[in-house]
């Protein structure tokens, strides 16, 4: 059970270092475009003002939580030695938390969006987890 929970762990915080690192990453490489989005986002949440979200750049949130969920699964059945308990467990807190930052977000983002991402959080988990044989 140990191992379990901290399969979970480790998942949870490498999906975190890796949606914040890549997000990062691209507001670098691409200041006028993801980094203008990203700042007017955080202006309009600051300011509680209208905020137009590109689709495209939604659409790349989507496909990089996707990843994400893919990899941290894989990780916490490594780490947890199983393939179903600790990727179910870990897909499960990741929705729970995406709940929680929708909900925050609601209105700034388009109601397929947050559908979409928090719909793929589980199944995707756990896909990843079945990446890993049962040994």
């Amino acid at each position: 059970m140990v191992r379990i929970i901290l399969g979970v762990i480790v998942g949870f915080i490498v999906w975190t270092i890796l949606w914040v690192g890549s997000d990062q990453v691209l507001v670098n490489l691409f200041p006028e475009w993801y980094g203008a989005h990203d700042f007017e986002m955080q202006r309009a949440i600051d300011n509680q003002t209208a905020f137009t979200a590109d689709s495209t750049i939604l659409t790349i949130a989507i496909v990089r939580s996707i990843i994400f969920s893919l990899m941290s699964g894989f990780l916490a059945a490594v780490v947890s030695g199983e393939n179903q308990k600790a990727p179910l467990f870990l897909g499960v807190l990741l929705l729970l938390f995406g709940l929680f930052v929708q909900a925050w977000a609601w209105s700034y983002f388009p109601i397929w969006y947050h559908l979409i991402f928090l719909a793929l959080l589980v199944p995707m988990t756990v896909a990843g987890g079945r990446f890993k044989s049962k040994d």
